[in-house]
């Protein structure tokens, strides 16, 4: 155990010193490995074993099947933002609440909601919709302040509500199922659209000029606006439709699994982006790439945590934590306040995906020998991981958004999004006090999902 905490402070500085955490984890696992096989971290059969650890864990990646699924999903957010739907998602909110006080703000985090489960990312959805948004809302004199806050914010859900990235990965390695983790996120997700709303009503109330009424939208307007988001609803449809078996009845008799529904909706967001014109070959070209490079991306810190687990768990430290807490007699619900508290804090320093693979190894262990849910602990770390996006001094969407905005300091957006973290902590409380809103819907899903 001791060896474990050892590795896992030497991570946490190496990361401090802006080391990538992928060859912070990565070198750690590996002389750690080294360190346990061999009794010393230079000792040459230890570091055969570790450098053969390493080898096979790289192969074993790169030929999951399952680890499709990640391309596949990051490929269709793409070609989504290539098809211009931030943009009508963006309209049809904006006609239905633009004339509210903070109306285009709640635009916003609802376009954001809506941009988020046909993307699955979070920093995908705040890069679009910061450049969709923040031109009316300058055009509408609101605050920067807000403007931002309410971007930063909102596309937070782009983690949570399906079909999200960082579920996939977490269903993977803890071996829980991706459909069921899908439902799971739905309520929560629709919660954290309700609070954010509830965050820009209070912003408005305390300062009036941040968030001027905009003029109001015709019903007929707003019908053409509602027509214009038929690709988006069909898109969702045909992945979560095809997923949870809507689509299992003769003469189709067709049910995705989780791959299979990512690769439907990659080709179907492709299809939809070729039909409105307007995708270039270059495009094609541009979405292939970014989908390479952010899955190489992605990868690495996969194979780099993987090391870094093994190592930990070679080391006993989730064998020790469970007798720890099982000599100490703590109660399961005084563990898991402790769990967020670290989560907490290791997101002030560290990015969403890291923190994840990070720790869950180390923690998963422990909360299945407490008897909690696997599904209902999985939604309660992705919204810890929200919040983190949105915490200073990392919050990487702030600096996703400063990225694109530009003429906006860190600070005006951090001011900005105290609000919108304050509902983040409420509605953590409320998942972590009522789990029957994580599990109501996958308890009645009967035998659907994967």
């Amino acid at each position: 155990m001791e060896s474990a905490l050892i590795g896992f402070a030497i991570v946490l500085v190496l990361v401090l010193v802006r080391m990538p955490i992928v060859f912070a984890m990565g070198i750690v696992g590996t002389f750690g490995v080294a360190h346990i096989r061999g009794g010393s971290m230079f000792d040459e059969r230890g570091l055969k074993a570790a450098l053969s650890m390493v080898g096979r864990q790289i192969t074993d990646t790169a030929q999951d099947y399952g680890l499709s699924v990640i391309p596949l999903f990051i490929m269709m957010g793409l070609f989504v933002n290539k098809g211009g739907m931030a943009r009508e998602l963006y309209a049809v909110s904006n006609a239905f609440l633009g004339h509210f006080r903070g109306g285009l703000a709640m635009a916003t985090v609802m376009a954001c909601g809506g941009f988020s489960a046909i993307c699955g990312s979070s920093l995908a959805t705040a890069a679009t919709m910061s450049k969709v948004a923040m031109p009316e809302m300058r055009r509408f004199d609101y605050s920067d302040q807000l403007s931002t806050a309410s971007i930063a914010a909102g596309g937070t859900l782009g983690i949570l509500i399906p079909p999200s990235v960082i579920l996939v990965i977490y269903g993977l390695l803890t071996e829980t199922s991706i459909g069921k983790l899908f439902m799971a996120g739905i309520i929560p997700g629709l919660l954290g659209i309700l609070f954010y709303l509830l965050a820009v009503r209070w912003s408005v109330f305390r300062n009036p000029a941040a968030g001027p009424a905009g003029p109001k939208t015709s019903w007929r307007s707003r019908i053409t606006a509602l027509r214009g988001v038929w690709a988006v609803l069909l898109l969702f449809f045909l992945v979560i439709g095809g997923l949870y078996g809507i689509f299992d009845v003769a003469p189709l008799n067709l049910t995705f699994s989780p791959t299979e529904a990512a690769g439907m909706g990659a080709m179907g967001a492709f299809a939809i982006a070729l039909a409105r014109g307007g995708l270039r070959i270059s495009d094609i070209f541009d979405v292939l790439r970014e989908t390479s490079f952010t899955t190489a991306s992605l990868f690495a810190v996969l194979i780099g945590a993987q090391v870094f687990s093994n190592f930990v768990n070679l080391a006993g430290l989730p064998e020790a934590l469970i007798n720890l807490v099982s000599a100490n007699n703590v109660s399961p619900f005084t563990v898991i306040v402790l769990i967020l508290l670290v989560y907490v804090v290791l997101g002030c320093v560290f990015e969403s995906l890291s923190m994840l693979l990070l720790t869950v190894p180390i923690f998963f262990p422990l909360i299945t020998s407490l008897g909690f849910d696997p599904i209902w602990f999985g939604i309660v770390v992705v919204v810890v991981v929200e919040i983190s996006l949105i915490t200073p001094p990392v919050g990487l969407n702030v600096f996703i958004l400063k990225g694109v905005v530009g003429d906006v300091t860190t600070a005006t957006v951090f001011r900005g999004v105290t609000p919108f973290w304050a509902a983040d902590i409420l509605r953590l409380v409320l998942i972590v006090l009522l789990p029957s809103l994580v599990l109501f819907l996958p308890n009645h899903m009967g035998a659907l999902g994967h």
